[in-house]
């Protein structure tokens, strides 16, 4: 079928049907071009999603759980999707795109060219019908006039009374006019001919060829159109199994998901290695009302508590020491000098907040603190020691070598290598007796070491105290005898077991403020300049109680700074904790001050 036999009359709405053609390309080209913004846009804007939903440095430590983990690997896997989205836009670019606008534009061009071409054949038509049509009418005037030539002549040769020059004008009129008929005729049959064969020519020839032209340049733009679309579904499918990888990746992120897994993490990360307190006792008023009228013979029997000269001469058996550290300069009106060193090591948010022992830490976070720092400074000895090894080599290189180089200058690399070797061995040794301390601190924590004492029927509890004698550090002697170093020296074995369980104490911190460490009972006192001590802290007298508290749980004191009291003692309130798990007390008989665990006593504040 062709458009020049079947559309030989229809040249307007081929015209028409190219142009409207032509134009459908062209919206399909544009279709492409909004198709490639939108799948950039989209793209950058998956990229900035995945961005804005990146783990911050904050947000690290959460990212160790399954689920974490699994949406890190999606996030990762949409922005390689978001990059092949950018792979299609840029293909269909490139392979549809720029081919398509370069395609309508030949075509626009062929079209217009083809149509001015068919426009001349029907101009040159036209004129020769033109031309047919006035020589028709030329051919038509002179047979009328040739017509009434000859009826004058006969008229006039008829007519008798006419001279003879008269009808010979009239017959002469008559040739005339019968030639110029003639002449008229066969330019008129010429013409005739001529638009019947250009006419033929037009029809059968010269415009069957341009709605040949035509119908090629329409077929082309239509095969045209179908290829681009399979080329864009090519272009899509090639990145199809990318795709589909992500997709795997995101399924198999999911599967691993284990909320398991996460559980024991969670355990891992909080468990603090404290056991839980035990059960409240029973109070029974009666029994407390008996042994309140008895307290002085309740009391467990203690050493005398000797006055002692101080270093200054001092009698200092009457008083009682403050706490010693950071809040002591809160709570004295006395002057007490403390390094700045001590200040950043223990002031909450002061420097980075931590300690180097991590000994603010509960038990179990403490250990894994400390095993991941060993780790860090384990592969810094690895790094360094290939550093070093590597700097070795050279100059062995150096020395077979003379000309690669200058062996005494590896010498100075060599010596900040081991210098760095050997701070980093002091470190490892360090921080491995940092995490034997935590690991023999989790082991009195989880099982307790001493078996709990109650009293004796009388109300007193069989338990005489010793006492160590602290030396000065500057090489004074001190006759004081602290009451926080005191320890069973007799264990009664006969007494039963059947007791509630008192809950781990808390670790003494190195170095903490308030710990019973600190200085609670010893009479340790500096002069300015003698060496050895810190920091200074003048005697005070004895600090009014803030109020009572009652033992639930015996306590035998084996850190130095607290105090022994057994199941139901009462005691004075010195000090309130201070988050560090103790709680300063002192005996109701005796002036005798020192740290108990603040879990194992019920505390009771006078109203002020």
């Amino acid at each position: 079928m062709s458009w020049g036999t079947e559309l030989w009359d229809q040249y307007e709405n081929l015209s028409l049907h190219t142009q409207k053609g032509i134009e459908f390309l062209e919206r399909y080209g544009h279709f492409i071009r909004d198709r490639c913004a939108i799948e950039v846009e989209y793209a950058a804007k998956l990229r900035r999603l995945v961005k804005s939903y990146q783990p911050k440095k904050k947000e690290e430590e959460d990212y160790q759980y399954s689920p974490c983990r699994a949406f890190k690997l999606e996030l990762n896997e949409v922005n390689d999707q978001a990059g092949q989205r950018e792979v299609i836009a840029e293909n269909l670019q490139a392979n549809v795109l720029r081919e398509l606008n370069i395609l309508v534009k030949d075509f626009k061009e062929d079209r217009k060219k083809h149509l001015q071409e068919g426009a001349r054949l029907m101009a040159n038509l036209t004129g020769q019908i033109g031309n047919l049509e006035r020589a028709r009418k030329a051919y038509e005037k002179a047979f009328r006039e040739a017509e009434r030539a000859v009826e004058n002549y006969q008229r006039a040769d008829a007519d008798l009374n006419l001279s003879r020059a008269e009808v010979e004008k009239q017959r002469m009129n008559m040739t005339l006019k019968t030639q110029q008929s003639e002449e008229a005729k066969t330019e008129y049959a010429n013409q005739l001919q001529k638009t019947n064969d250009m006419q033929t020519l037009h029809y059968h020839t010269a415009m069957p060829e341009v709605f040949q032209h035509l119908q090629e340049l329409d077929e082309k733009r239509i095969k045209n159109m179908r290829n681009y679309m399979l080329k864009s579904v090519e272009i899509e499918r090639a990145v199809a199994p990318i795709i589909a990888q992500c997709l795997d990746g995101i399924e198999k992120a999911a599967n691993e998901i284990n909320e398991k897994q996460d559980t024991l993490l969670v355990i891992e990360r909080y468990k603090s290695g404290f056991q839980p307190p035990g059960d409240f006792p029973f109070e029974d008023l009666s029994v407390a009302k008996t042994y309140d009228s008895n307290s002085q013979l309740s009391q467990p029997v203690m050493q005398p508590i000797h006055n002692h000269l101080t270093v200054k001469g001092t009698v200092s058996g009457g008083k009682i020491k403050k706490r010693v550290g950071l809040f002591g300069i809160f709570s004295s009106n006395k002057s007490a000098r403390i390094p700045k060193k001590l200040i950043e090591n223990n002031m909450p948010g002061y420097g980075d907040g931590a300690k180097e022992d991590c000994s603010d830490l509960p038990p179990n976070q403490r250990k894994k603190r400390l095993q991941q720092r060993l780790d860090e400074i384990q592969a810094k000895i690895q790094q360094e020691t290939a550093a070093r090894d590597g700097l070795m080599k050279m100059k062995g290189v150096y020395e077979q070598n003379p000309a690669l180089g200058d062996p005494m200058s590896i010498e100075g690399q060599l010596n900040q290598s081991s210098n760095k070797l050997d701070k980093l061995g002091a470190e490892l040794a360090k921080f491995q007796g940092y995490l034997e301390d935590a690991m023999r601190a989790g082991v009195s924590l989880s099982s307790p070491s001493q078996a709990p004492r109650k009293p004796t029927s009388n109300g007193s509890a069989t338990r005489p105290l010793s006492s160590r004698r602290s030396s000065h550090s500057g090489g004074e002697e001190s006759l004081s005898r602290s009451a926080s170093d005191s320890s069973v020296s007799n264990t009664n074995a006969s007494q039963p077991t059947h007791k509630k369980s008192a809950p781990g104490t808390p670790q003494p911190t190195h170095g903490s403020t308030n710990s019973p460490e600190s200085g609670i009972g010893e009479s340790r006192t500096s002069l300015p300049g003698s060496g050895g001590e810190e920091f200074y802290v003048d005697e005070v007298d004895a600090q009014p109680p803030l109020g009572t508290c009652r033992a639930l749980y015996p306590f035998d004191a084996t850190s130095e700074g607290s105090i022994p009291m057994y199941d139901g003692e009462e005691l004075y309130m010195i000090e309130l904790d201070q988050g560090d798990g103790w709680t300063r007390v002192r005996r109701i008989s005796q002036p005798i001050e020192g740290f108990v665990p603040t879990s194992y006593i019920e505390c009771h504040l006078y109203n002020t």
